[in-house]
């Protein structure tokens, strides 16, 4: 492999370059020994990166047969522009946010769960992903504190599709990994607005109140007679690690669903680069770096398999470029995750503001390259328009 990057101080590793060729035993041993905790690859300098790529979700074939993601994933394959689905996406966020937020009143008043109206919204979030994959995903993520509870049902509901698209499941399961992200939170409605709302650190009492939504959420979905198990079990398991220092019962490895695997890293991402009423937000890259650190968090191949869908660079990071200049990623490249399309928003040393214009890396007239993640602020893309008032962010 080509080693593009490597993440860690100077000291962390005993190389004298950043980037260079791993190319003998003795250095990968080398690297493995070392304090580094993860590299990126250029994939376009690399040898059998094909065949590779393909291994990383196959290393064992009968845990992941079912869900058919041998060969090309379709998942970038896009039937509109990102600026026009962004105009057709800002329109189903703020629809969906009003039907999550009509439910869970009604759900507090004791009213059914309207099915249908659920499903409905499901069907338009799956739309959008499938002409382009990045879109409403970019806009559910730049969400205001006060309707960070409905809008983060959305989100998780529009990266369960994406996550599930990209394990080539079929269609039913696809929107049911839609409709279990949309319902994830729901128990949520029975913790005091007071305790979800508290800018500072949770007493015991209140963490252990904000513990007990994934059973109450349970309860009421398992009531409702609607929702097939793998709905209920994101519900239930959504806060359960792979090592088993989860919550609330504790459950290891194999013992957690894939669907509630899935849901465990949708659930963190949309919620570390969200602003919430006792943190800001993470830069997109920075929270899957770090998220990638987490060991005995999450199961490894499904979330190297999110990163695949977002992207290393997710649509909204900020980064650097070789040349000096400095903007947010626009939109993926099919063909690698390392020359996405970049919308410059700085340029010149020192970088200075300029009338923003976009950079495919992917073009071969440009030879310009992303050399480092940003810690800047995220210049949105564009935001939605906001949603009718709502409590401030939960809490995980």
């Amino acid at each position: 492999m080509y080693i593009h990057e490597l993440f860690g101080p100077w000291l962390a590793h005993p190389f004298w370059k950043r980037r260079f060729l791993l190319d003998s035993e003795s250095d990968l041993q080398r690297l493995r020994d070392s304090a580094v905790a993860q590299v990126l690859i250029d994939t376009s300098k690399g040898v059998d990166i094909d065949k590779l790529a393909d291994s990383v979700v196959n290393e064992e074939p009968r845990e992941w047969d079912d869900l058919h993601i041998e060969g090309e994933s379709p998942f970038l394959t896009t039937s509109a522009s990102i600026e026009e689905e962004i105009q057709r996406a800002k329109d189903i966020c703020q629809s969906a946010s009003i039907a999550v937020a009509r439910m869970f009143a009604n759900i507090r008043m004791g009213k059914v769960l309207e099915a249908g109206l659920v499903m409905e919204q499901i069907e338009e979030i799956a739309s959008s992903i499938h002409r382009h994959p990045h879109a409403l995903l970019s806009l559910a993520r730049l969400k205001t504190a006060n309707e960070y509870t409905y809008m983060h049902s959305v989100a998780v509901c529009g990266l369960m599709i994406a996550l599930a698209r990209q394990l080539n499941m079929d269609g039913h399961q696809v929107r049911e990994a839609g409709l279990a992200g949309l319902l994830h939170d729901i128990g949520k409605i029975g913790i005091p607005d007071a305790i979800l709302n508290k800018p500072g650190k949770l007493t015991d009492i209140e963490w252990n109140r904000v513990r007990q939504h994934p059973q109450y959420g349970h309860r009421l979905l398992k009531e409702c007679g609607q929702f097939n198990p793998q709905v209920l079990e994101v519900c239930l398991h959504h806060h359960e690690k792979w090592d088993g220092s989860g919550y609330p019962q504790g459950l290891r490895g194999k013992q957690i669903g894939l669907f509630a695997r899935m849901g465990a890293v949708c659930d963190v991402y949309d919620a570390i680069t969200s602003s919430r009423s006792y943190k800001t937000a993470w830069d997109p890259a920075e929270a899957l770096h770090r998220m990638a650190q987490w060991k005995g968090h999450f199961d490894s191949k499904v979330f190297h398999t999110f990163v695949k869908a977002l992207g290393i660079f997710p649509i909204g990071a900020m980064v650097r470029l070789e040349s000096g200049r400095i903007g947010t990623v626009w939109e993926q490249n099919a063909s690698s995750l390392l020359k996405p399309k970049i919308r410059i928003i700085l340029s010149g040393r020192p970088p200075r503001p300029v009338e923003p214009f976009i950079v495919d890396l992917a073009e071969t007239s440009e030879h310009d390259k992303i050399v480092a993640r940003e810690p800047a602020p995220v210049i949105p893309i564009q935001t939605a328009d906001p949603a009718p008032p709502a409590r401030a962010a939960p809490r995980n």
